[in-house]
């Protein structure tokens, strides 16, 4: 008895010894994993569900942040946290639209260093409405997701081009914000609002269910097609003590949109997956990634895309009704960096 029992206390001492020594294989296995990114953890927001977010989706799950050298955390943030974490250098870089213009003129330091993708807005009314074009907005009501925001401020320029006023003093139009998208479609089928100006897939859904139809989308309108309307903000502290990890975070982004441009149906089925975002029909989906039209690298190749020209254009919409004061050439030119992706 003694025996066994002494045997048993040895077996389970052996037990417990290769444990502990697996364990400490495996913390100092992840230690050096770690110890392998060239430019260690970063935060890059990344949780705020938008179907157009792919490229960041992409970039975490098939691995080319890490190829990079980046060790990234996913992170959920809203605008004003970005733009305190852009300037003081804590997020190195984010993907957003014109509705950083004015910040930037107002003192954020970011510049514009790459396109991100195409238009991912539109503007929908009830099936049985009479507003076919823009000039049919002047005095109705418009939602949208916050004053200031990138809708309000695309549907601002639409109805400027018209010759309609977007200044709420003017009376000749009204915005109403909906800090819920679900919120602000019910108010356009109850008749509270004329038009829901959203971002996708929320007005795509509701089109293919036959709720509502599409006044305006922000990928297909003369006025914007074929232009970038999302970008990728750099930190100016990053670029200024370090372009090289700018350079890396950059080429990741290329890869992944790269990707993306070529498989867009596993690009979908990768977001699922990771539920970045709420997808209910995968092929209106696909069908949505296609059309933001991601940059393959043999387009970037080919220089087929003018970023600074877009800068320049949005710059220039915006400072004609009046959010920004700067000339766009000049705010182009203070605020487009093209950055050499291939430093180190």
């Amino acid at each position: 008895m003694r025996k066994t029992f002494i045997a048993k206390r040895l077996g389970s001492a052996a037990l417990i010894l290769t444990l502990a020594i697996a364990s400490l294989a495996g913390c100092g296995n992840k230690a050096a994993s770690s110890s392998d990114y060239k430019y260690g953890k970063i935060q890059i927001p990344g949780k705020d569900g938008a179907l157009c977010g792919a490229p960041t989706y992409v970039a975490y799950e098939k691995g080319f942040f890490a190829e990079e050298g980046f060790d990234v955390e996913l992170i959920s943030t809203d605008f004003e946290a970005r733009k305190i974490g852009l300037n003081n250098g804590t997020i190195p870089m984010v993907n957003g639209d014109f509705q950083f213009f004015p910040s930037i003129e107002e003192g954020v330091g970011v510049k514009v260093v790459d396109g991100f993708h195409n238009g991912c807005i539109k503007f929908v009314v009830r099936p049985d409405s009479d507003i076919s074009k823009a000039e049919d907005l002047r005095g109705k009501k418009i939602g949208v997701d916050e004053i200031g925001g990138t809708p309000h401020q695309v549907a601002s320029v639409w109805v400027e081009q018209a010759g309609i006023s977007a200044l709420q003093e003017d009376g000749e139009i009204t915005f109403l914000p909906y800090s819920d998208g679900n919120l602000e479609l019910a108010a356009l089928l109850n008749g509270d609002i004329d038009v829901a100006a959203m971002w996708d897939p929320l007005g795509s859904v509701a089109e293919k269910e036959g709720k509502v139809k599409v006044l305006f989308d922000l990928s297909k309108d003369p006025a914007f097609a074929g232009k970038y309307c999302c970008f990728l903000f750099a930190s100016n502290k990053v670029l200024e003590s370090d372009p090289g990890k700018v350079a890396a975070l950059l080429r990741a982004y290329h890869k992944a949109q790269d990707w993306i441009s070529k498989n867009p149906e596993e690009a979908v089925d990768l977001i699922i997956e990771g539920k970045y975002s709420q997808i209910s029909d995968k092929e209106l989906a696909v069908q949505l990634i296609k059309s933001y039209e991601y940059p393959s690298a043999e387009s970037r190749a080919a220089g087929e895309h003018s970023i600074q020209g877009d800068v320049e254009y949005f710059s220039n919409a915006l400072n004609e009704i009046g959010y920004l004061k700067t000339p766009s050439s000049e705010f182009t030119e203070k605020n487009y960096y093209k950055l050499d992706v291939n430093q180190e």
